[in-house]
């Protein structure tokens, strides 16, 4: 199965997973201790971001270290960005519109109710 970037971040464990090895690198079982989830699960998200190349598993000893490689969420950003553009250019023309409209009423502040 080929599995993308965006695969990787839709579920919020992997997520989590990534904030916490983005700040240092943890073995398996310190990952595993965060969650409340079984470790054979955790195992196969941490599979799940490493065929996306969001982490890599490096051997030390008889320990096994995951390390965030983030630069894959280039990917998420530039698809962001585009959309970024085109509604900041859409909310700009918007407001110049209501700018040069000189028929359109003034905003009205909204008044609560004294209770």
């Amino acid at each position: 199965m080929r599995r993308d970037v965006f695969q990787a971040i839709a579920d919020p464990t992997r997520r989590e997973i990534l904030n916490m090895i983005a700040h240092q690198s943890l073995n398996l079982n310190a990952v595993a201790d965060n969650f409340e989830i079984s470790r054979p699960a955790i195992s196969k998200h941490i599979k799940i971001l490493t065929e996306c190349g969001l982490i890599e598993i490096k051997q030390q000893g008889r320990e096994r270290y995951c390390e965030a490689k983030l630069e894959k969420l280039n990917e998420v950003s530039q698809w962001v960005e585009q959309y970024r553009i085109f509604w900041t250019a859409k909310l700009d023309a918007l407001g110049d519109f209501l700018a040069r409209d000189s028929s359109a009423p003034a905003p009205t502040e909204f008044k609560t109710k004294k209770q």
